[in-house]
């Protein structure tokens, strides 16, 4: 019998896991365990933060109003000029202690998990809380050579990190860069093409090097961004939405190519879809993508009631996951 580790492995590489792994809620199980970059233990912000206001440790500013359950937004951009880029004072990735309980939880894994480290590593979004939204959006045409000057920055924090988590024996990393609106990418795929995809391709190619597996968390329409970030060497693309671009259509352009990690869609079946429409659903997605030696890795949405899902669809969409995943393989 494969150990989690080795499902998650074959999954991604294409190589004939014994069942569709997954990472689910406790009664379910997992196969995935994370652990994340802690925050620099010595740094101060420059201001006491509220419930409603804070500063990040890349000096950005956090507003949200009272009672509202999500992270907020970025108010204050501190490199809103770059004439600040060379006294900016980066946040320091290679501190131990920011790996401490990554190490601990590699150590303590007894059952063989897949130890998947969640690394501090955003291009889009993290230009766009630095600079600010105007800035971010028009820095291709404006400033274009300071554009990638800031992009290698950033990718050269993230390959920091890289070091950091392959010294602590991980197995894969993972981040997080919502690239697509709902209908569209945020940026041409021509943009991203020149600006974006060589810094993800730098770090990508990286973490292959320490023998790490590459995994991004991306919601939106992407899909015209794939191409680049599969040529970059990503490996595992987590979506929680597919509707908007069709099952279908991203199994028959990039099935075989990269692995799949989903639940059923977040936004549509899974709030306005009967529970039968859920269960046909994780079927599907189980059916497309994990139909190519692998391809596939099932999940469920970690905050169900922010979006909506009842524990009955939560129930069905796993139930399906892990039945019909153990014998989808035994069946060929």
């Amino acid at each position: 019998m494969m150990t989690s580790r080795e499902l998650v492995k074959r999954a991604v590489l294409f190589q004939g896991p014994e069942r569709i792994p997954y990472s689910l809620p406790d009664e379910y199980g997992t196969d995935i365990i994370s652990g994340g970059v802690y925050p620099d233990p010595a740094w101060k912000p420059s201001f006491p933060g509220t419930e409603t206001r804070w500063e990040d440790e890349w000096h950005c500013v956090w507003e949200r109003i009272s009672g509202d359950i999500t992270k907020g937004q970025v108010t204050g951009h501190p490199l809103k000029s770059y004439d600040t880029f060379e006294t900016f004072k980066w946040p320091d990735f290679k501190i131990p202690e920011r790996y401490r309980a990554l190490k601990q939880l590699v150590e303590t894994n007894t059952e063989d998990k897949f130890v998947l480290a969640s690394i501090d590593f955003s291009l889009m979004h993290r230009l766009e809380y630095l600079r600010g939204h105007e800035n971010a959006w028009t820095d291709p045409y404006l400033e274009p050579d300071n554009l990638h000057k800031l992009l290698n920055k950033l990718s050269e924090l993230a390959i920091d990190q890289i070091d950091m988590v392959a010294d602590a024996k991980v197995h894969g990393i993972c981040s997080a860069d919502d690239l697509g609106f709902q209908d569209r990418p945020m940026v041409s795929p021509d943009i991203f093409h020149k600006f974006f995809a060589p810094y993800y391709k730098k770090v990508y190619q990286h973490a292959k090097e320490k023998g790490l597996l590459n995994f991004l968390h991306s919601c939106g329409y992407i899909i015209d961004l794939l191409d680049d970030l599969i040529k970059a060497g990503l490996q595992v693309i987590q979506m929680d939405q597919q509707e908007n671009m069709g099952i279908e259509n991203l199994a028959n352009r990039f099935g075989g190519k990269i692995c799949f990690w989903c639940p059923v869609d977040i936004q549509k079946t899974m709030n306005s879809g009967t529970i039968e429409d859920v269960r046909n659903y994780a079927k599907k997605l189980i059916d497309m993508f994990g139909r190519y030696n692998g391809g596939f890795i099932a999940k469920w949405y970690g905050a169900p009631d922010a979006v909506g899902h009842t524990k009955e669809k939560i129930r069905a969409m796993c139930e399906v996951f892990v039945s019909y995943g153990r014998t989808f393989y035994k069946k060929e």
